[in-house]
């Protein structure tokens, strides 16, 4: 009976190290259970962006090796196609290695390798693990190593996942853009230090954000510069061991067409190959956008606060009750999430940074550990701005009637009238309107200092928001 189910469900593959059962009709093959068995550390699999890109890589390999006279037209044919469905994410859930492994990226590698393999072997009417027609090795790793594929396919999946956040950090910032205008009228009290300070309008708080955001769209942009050079057809150290010369000058060609990316082959393959301080640098740039994530975040539940014993200067769209024993509350959940995206952006940019410097000689082991952080980071930083800018910012009400009140009321607005009335007897109505509580409009027009309309005017949108104050007419000595 064990006999029957072990023929029927099972194959048996052969490594240096032994042999293994494979499932009967797995697309992975011996290295992959032996990773999987090996490695399981995060339980999660490898990013789907990774595998997309190690099929376009495998697929600009494939066509090098198919110009190059390896293989006859049918075989060729049938390994490009199972790279095109690697490419296009039909071959997702066949790679079942764990994210964080040793060896290099070794694993996640031979995983695809087995993987393309074995779907070229069904193009091809063949049974999984028919080796000697269409090999892992011989034929889908031809002239290629970990060392030099792996890096490779992680700059294209963090060049499409780059542009992936560009696009969405130029939608926050127009969203920004929009509630600048909406908001150009309300005059509000600006705070320093969580204190008080003096008067500015909520657009252009919201201009600021924008702002911030238009240097994250910058810096993003100028991120795919760093990563177009690439060690591929360096094979192991970047010395391009196993690989004709033709393969290693014509490879990144064909991978710059398949991806419609600008890259380049880099001019020492060695160094590229040692060294991943590029990674580190866009880490920065990512973690730089988090960082205004966080405080952008961290200003809406502010400016939201209360609503109602809070400064409830905005209100943030409600998303879901609050609470399970308080009724009415509601939660600014959405900042709340964005934040801790962002924190956990700052956080991968911590093992990226030991990992990068942790390499040793001719290549660094902790690739997997890289890759996993960046497109992690990637992919958090790209949600977090699609669900602030839909789900918040794009709903964002302001509250008017408390912005006014606010600037009525606070010793803030003086410094708005200085030039009219002084530095001392502004001193002195805030004491009074602190001392009676009446509030800074109320006393100065009480004291007849000002009449109503040159009050306004002095603490409107344009006088708050002009450049520099008015030439001050002083009086001649006489």
């Amino acid at each position: 009976m064990n006999v029957k189910r072990h023929m029927t469900q099972y194959r048996i593959e052969k490594d240096l190290l032994g042999e293994r059962e494979v499932p009967a009709d797995a697309l992975y093959g011996i290295h992959t259970v032996r990773g999987m068995e090996n490695f399981p550390l995060s339980r999660r699999t490898v990013n789907p962006a990774l595998i997309h890109a190690f099929g376009a890589v495998k697929l600009a390999c494939a066509r090098t090796n198919h110009e190059l006279g390896w293989w006859d037209n049918a075989k060729a044919a049938a390994i490009e196609a199972a790279c095109l469905e690697m490419m296009e994410g039909q071959l997702d859930a066949h790679i079942v290695v764990d994210a964080l492994q040793g060896g290099a990226g070794t694993s996640t590698n031979m995983n695809v390798n087995e993987v393309l393999a074995n779907r070229s072997l069904e193009l091809l009417g063949k049974s999984p693990g028919d080796y000697d027609s269409v090999s892992p090795l011989a034929d889908i790793n031809l002239h290629q190593s970990t060392n030099d594929t792996y890096p490779t396919a992680l700059k294209v999946a963090a060049i499409n996942k780059l542009r992936d956040l560009e696009r969405e950090v130029v939608a926050l910032l127009e969203e920004f853009q929009n509630k600048e205008k909406a908001f150009a009228h309300i005059v509000k009290v600006g705070r320093t230090q969580l204190q008080d300070a003096v008067l500015i309008t909520l657009g252009r708080e919201m201009s600021a954000y924008a702002e911030a955001f238009g240097r994250d769209r910058w810096r993003i942009y100028k991120c795919e510069e760093r990563l177009r050079v690439l060690n591929l057809g360096g094979t192991a150290v970047g010395t391009g061991l196993a690989a004709p010369r033709q393969f290693i000058f014509r490879v990144t060609e064909q991978l710059r067409s398949i991806t419609g990316q600008g890259l380049a082959r880099a001019e020492n393959l060695i160094e590229a190959t040692q060294n991943n301080d590029v990674f580190v640098e866009v880490s920065g740039i990512l973690k730089a956008c988090a960082s205004n994530l966080l405080k952008v975040s961290g200003d809406l539940r502010l400016l939201s606060s209360g609503p109602d014993a809070g400064i409830g200067e905005i209100r943030l769209p409600p998303r879901q009750a609050g609470s399970s024993i308080m009724p009415g509350k509601v939660n600014p959940v959405i900042p709340e999430a964005v934040s801790q995206a962002a924190m956990a952006v700052m956080a991968h940019d911590q093992s990226i940074t030991f990992a990068v410097s942790l390499g040793n000689l001719e290549l660094n082991a902790f690739l997997p550990l890289i890759a996993d952080s960046l497109l992690g980071s990637l992919d958090l930083l790209t949600n977090a701005c699609s669900i602030l800018r839909r789900l918040c910012v794009a709903g964002l009400e302001a509250e008017e009637g408390r912005c006014r009140r606010n600037v009525d009321g606070a010793t803030a607005t003086l410094t708005a009238l200085i030039d009219t009335i002084g530095y001392q007897v502004a001193q002195d109505i805030a004491a009074e309107a602190t001392a009676t509580g009446k509030g800074v409009r109320a006393t100065v027009l009480d004291r007849g200092l000002l009449t109503a309309d040159d009050f306004d005017e002095l603490v409107s949108a344009e006088s708050v928001t002009r450049l520099g104050s008015p030439i001050r007419k002083e009086k001649k000595l006489s």
